[in-house]
């Protein structure tokens, strides 16, 4: 009689499949004194299994009166209506325009009986890039957005927004009103300089400031729309726009607000006291019975942070932490830190999880905004961008002022269905998905390539900085926007044929189970050029410990193994 026990079951599993449903998009948001050279910058991982990596360009423009824009909903491209445009439209590269104006996003949901607005044309994603081609700053930005909504209707559900220009960074959270009433309402709260914030899929503003128009905007009817359908009774001070209109579940704290928890804790001290709350444990309390051990909307980092330390932000599975997915049974021998769906999953009718962490498999997209001052805009502007998972994909410096898109990169060079050679996505994700087998080794392999060329990058921007500055003053901006256009096309088709290189020598390293020999950086061969014989690396001791654990004697060897 076999003896399959429940840990049998989970190693099983891990062989099988169990994909996870998406809880998507994770957002950070750095403030000029909080980072190590001035500039202001915001991250955005855009993740759905549908969604296809690929960096948009939007070129700047010029209309006659009564042109229109159509409207196409970013999710799925559905016709939506029409919005006149304006007299002039400026340059967009993915989510950065000329201005160095950039938005990210994170959905959020909130109230069921606000999801949908009937007649509504603007959904989230034409709000940022419409808002793109139209602001020069991120104030401005708010106001477009909230014109937008408030003239033409909210078409998504609650979403939140991070918005920065080389001065500011904001963050905006907006819900539609539902049936029956045009528009949204919404809070926008500037970041406090030398702080940071962060939001990921769980509304994060809660009590704001009513009187402080410097560094909060609000829809004047935010809190009396909550009071006229009933939701709220208490003061106006202690209105708290997401208590309200987003309360935060067990779902809000382990699925979102943790992945923020996990940010913060690299760059911040005392984010243990928020441990509890990150694994989904919510206590209320107070006069309005909100809860009263959520994290604080911004923190301030332990040192000003670097381009990288931004990006390392973005490559987490909570390493080190009590949520750590490298470590338990679900990641197998060889330490994956990825659970496929569902994220949650029934045993004897109790309901689990998985976790869902900043860095994950299904990412579309991911950049780093990085807005600069000192320098003129088409130049100060870096959009840091790489495809597919954050974790192992390699951050391309995209100057806001660039006037053509690298072919890797290209809207059309492939799809989610359609494999292309040329194309950054599939490079990556080819690349990704075969170290999936042997996570713990391969991984370590493709690091050293990432830290390789954005080592590289980093340490080249202030020369290719200088060069487009002079090119700028003394030839002009069109010349400018030539050279920083020539230098990231090169860069990242540069950087796709060299993931692809990664590629072949992980497969000729790992083919088989076995790990090739290496010496002074080649493989190696015998006296007679034959391989050398490879590392039978197996799997670790307290994987096979578990299978006995799970199996009992069916495995055990009873006689000569010879």
């Amino acid at each position: 009689m076999k003896r399959i026990s429940m840990l049998g079951m989970l190693i099983i599993s891990f062989l099988i499949i169990n994909q996870q449903v998406s809880t998507a998009c994770t957002n950070f948001l750095i403030t000029k004194g909080a980072s190590i050279d001035g500039s202001t910058m915001i991250t955005y991982a855009a993740d759905s299994h549908t969604l296809y990596g690929e960096l948009y360009y939007q070129p700047a423009a010029d209309y006659p009166e009564g042109a229109m824009r159509k409207i196409y909903e970013w999710d799925t491209g559905t016709y939506l209506g029409e919005i006149p445009q304006p007299a002039h439209t400026y340059s967009v590269i993915g989510n950065m325009n000329e201005f160095q104006v950039a938005i990210g996003e994170t959905t959020y949901g909130g109230r069921s009986e606000l999801a949908s607005q009937s007649g509504a044309i603007m959904d989230y994603g034409s709000l940022i890039y419409v808002t793109l081609q139209r602001a020069k700053t991120a104030r401005e930005a708010i106001q477009v957005m909230t014109d937008l909504v408030a003239e033409f209707g909210y078409y998504s559900s609650g979403e939140s927004f991070s918005i920065s220009d080389p001065e500011e960074v904001w963050i905006l959270e907006m819900i539609g009103k539902g049936e029956g009433e045009k528009g949204a309402v919404w809070v926008a709260q500037r970041i406090p300089d030398g702080f940071i914030s962060g939001h990921a899929n769980q509304a994060r503003i809660t009590t704001f400031p009513l009187s402080d128009s410097k560094n909060c905007l609000y829809a004047k009817d935010v809190i009396s729309f909550a009071r006229e359908k009933g939701w709220y009774k208490g003061t106006n001070k202690d209105f708290s726009f997401s208590d309200v209109y987003a309360p935060v579940d067990f779902g809000g704290a382990r699925f979102c607000d943790a992945r923020v928890w996990a940010g913060f804790n690299k760059v911040a001290s005392g984010m243990q006291s928020y441990t509890e709350y990150a694994k989904g444990t919510v206590e209320h309390g107070g006069e309005n019975n909100f809860p009263t051990n959520r994290m604080p909307l911004w923190v301030k980092p332990n040192k000003q942070l670097s381009v990288q330390d931004v990006m390392g932000m973005m490559r987490d599975h909570f390493e080190g932490t009590d949520l750590d997915m490298t470590q338990d049974i679900g990641a197998g021998p060889y330490q994956l830190p990825y659970r496929w769906r569902g994220l949650t999953w029934k045993v004897d009718s109790v309901e689990y999880c998985n976790e869902r962490a900043i860095s994950t498999q299904q990412t579309g997209f991911s950049f780093v905004a990085q807005s600069r001052n000192w320098l003129p805009d088409p130049i100060g502007g870096i959009l840091w961008f790489g495809v597919d998972d954050a974790y192992s994909t390699c951050y391309v410096p995209m100057y806001c002022g660039i006037t053509e898109i690298p072919e890797c990169f290209k809207v059309g060079n492939g799809d989610m269905l359609t494999f292309s050679e040329t194309s950054a996505f599939w490079t990556f994700s080819t690349v990704a998905n075969y170290a999936y087998l042997r996570y713990s080794d391969m991984i370590q392999d493709i690091q050293l390539v990432q830290k390789e060329l954005e080592d590289k990058f980093v340490a080249y921007i202030p020369v290719i900085d200088k060069a487009a500055e002079d090119l700028y003053t003394n030839k002009g901006k069109k010349q400018a926007r030539k050279f920083i256009t020539q230098y990231s096309v090169n860069e990242a088709n540069n950087a796709t044929k060299h993931w692809k290189k990664l590629g072949q020598y992980l497969m000729v390293k790992y083919t088989d189970g076995n790990i090739k020999r290496e010496k002074d950086g080649k493989f190696e061969r015998t006296e007679t050029g034959m391989p050398a014989s490879p590392i039978f690396a197996g799997y670790p001791d307290w994987w096979y410990k578990a299978i006995v654990n799970a199996t009992g004697d069916h495995f055990k060897v009873t006689g000569s193994s010879h």
